[in-house]
């Protein structure tokens, strides 16, 4: 009787370990949604201000998911406050991942498939411009966007 309580207590306790985890998210975690945002063969890149963490390179614009959202809800709110549109979120893309100054990044990137309003940068970015994806590899560009130019260089290439 005592093997059999002890077993149900370790299947039991493992199944809860189980459940815990697969909702922990380390502090050292950033999840961050992207957007490629394609207009007349040309995708949107931002270049970020000099004060950003980001050194004043480009990048494709979006940010970090806040509690309580989701993917496309994140994209949304980041695209309107560092854009000043309201966009339509479409396919899944890809999702990558990088390390950087102790914390782990999990990038997911979406394409928009239209847009209201005019382009409004805020203080967060200093331009921005519409490129041919086979030109991006000229621009100085953040480097957890590599996988993503990629992606857009062999689709539309």
């Amino acid at each position: 009787m005592f093997k059999q309580i002890s077993t149900l207590f370790i299947v039991v306790t493992g199944f809860i370990f189980f459940i815990i985890m697969q909702n922990y998210q380390p502090s050292n975690k950033k999840i961050v949604v992207i957007a490629v945002i394609e207009q007349n063969g040309k995708v949107l890149i931002a270049k970020r201000a000099q004060e950003n963490h980001a050194m004043a390179k480009w990048a494709f614009p979006g940010g970090k998911l806040e509690q309580g959202e989701n993917l496309h809800t994140c994209l949304r709110r980041e695209l309107r406050e560092e854009l000043g549109i309201d966009a339509k979120i479409g396919d899944y893309l890809c999702t990558n991942n990088f390390y950087r100054d102790k914390t782990y990044f999990e990038i997911h990137t979406f394409s928009v498939i239209n847009f209201k309003g005019q382009i409004v940068l805020n203080d967060e970015h200093t331009e921005f411009a519409w490129v041919k994806p086979a030109e991006l590899s000229n621009y100085d560009m953040l480097t957890f966007n590599d996988p993503v130019i990629k992606l857009l260089q062999i689709n539309y290439i």
